[in-house]
């Protein structure tokens, strides 16, 4: 959703990006394991919770680990994201994309934090302006006051929240740092399957019930 109104404006030439993803995508066991995990330690019941779902325990604890290991070291879960980032921004298949997908003890809502190399210098208004009239974001890029994309706003929220926008201190004048954060449960399931009919009804794809 961030990646690629950027991408139109700077031509990305490569992205490094840590996903930090909630107990939720696992589905309602993760959920439960987390919720029911929290409670026994903080009642005193156990020093460190029990682990079923995931593959250590998730209350107070971050685990660098989604789905199986494969032969390059990284997850099946961090290959997902390259291939479908790849997919959905329209990029070559050798296109440079790294991620590190991170599992962390939240219910909803998964973030991200990326950073790209641009072919294009850089302009952070001008990315703000793109990223603003973007549709399904919300720009939320007031530090000053704060405010920044978090999962406890973005949960419950169809627009997917982008902020912390700055230069790159590796990439200088050709590079962008963000931070992105989303309901999965919304946007990246329900609500895209609730677009994807529109559009294919507006295309005529597919014809609307009740149409001849």
């Amino acid at each position: 959703m961030a990646l690629w109104p950027l991408h139109k404006l700077f031509k990305v030439k490569r992205v490094i990006m840590s996903t930090y993803q909630a107990a939720s995508g696992a589905g309602q066991p993760g959920m439960d394991e987390l919720k029911e995990g929290t409670r026994a330690v903080l009642s005193g019941e156990r020093e460190v919770a029990e682990n079923k779902i995931f593959a250590h325990p998730l209350p107070f604890n971050v685990i660098p680990h989604i789905d199986k290991f494969q032969e390059n070291g990284y997850t099946k879960e961090e290959m997902k994201v390259t291939w479908e980032t790849r997919k959905i921004c329209s990029l070559p298949d050798d296109f440079p994309l790294s991620c590190t997908a991170v599992r962390i003890p939240t219910y909803r809502a998964h973030s991200e934090s990326i950073v790209i190399e641009t072919e294009l210098p850089v302009d952070v208004d001008a990315a703000r302006q793109a990223l603003e009239e973007a549709p399904g974001v919300k720009l939320v890029d007031d530090t000053a006051n704060d405010k920044y994309p978090m999962p406890l706003t973005a949960t419950g929220q169809e627009d997917v929240e982008v902020g912390r926008l700055r230069k790159s201190l590796v990439f200088g004048d050709y590079g962008l740092e963000f931070f992105v954060s989303g309901d999965q449960l919304l946007r990246g399931a329900a609500l895209n399957a609730v677009l994807v009919a529109e559009a294919m009804i507006e295309n005529e794809s597919i014809v609307a019930k009740g149409k001849v």
